[in-house]
């Protein structure tokens, strides 16, 4: 299985940059950079703050997509 993320939908659509969302959940804009393109998988605790940031569920930010 992997992790899908719409980080990156949900941040622009909140017309957000990486660095405006970096800020208000307290990680740097590379971490925000490297969640959105699936280089590192966020803890719970960032999943959640992310989530809160954007007004919106974990679940609507990331899903796990069955492998071959």
């Amino acid at each position: 299985m992997s992790l899908v993320s719409n980080l990156k939908a949900r941040r622009q659509a909140a017309g957000l940059t990486q660095a405006e969302l970096a800020e208000r959940v307290e990680v740097s804009r590379k971490t925000v950079n490297t969640v959105e393109n699936g280089v590192f998988v966020p803890s719970t605790v960032l999943a959640l703050k992310l989530a809160r940031a954007l007004g919106c569920r974990v679940e609507d930010l990331f899903r796990l997509e069955a492998g071959e």
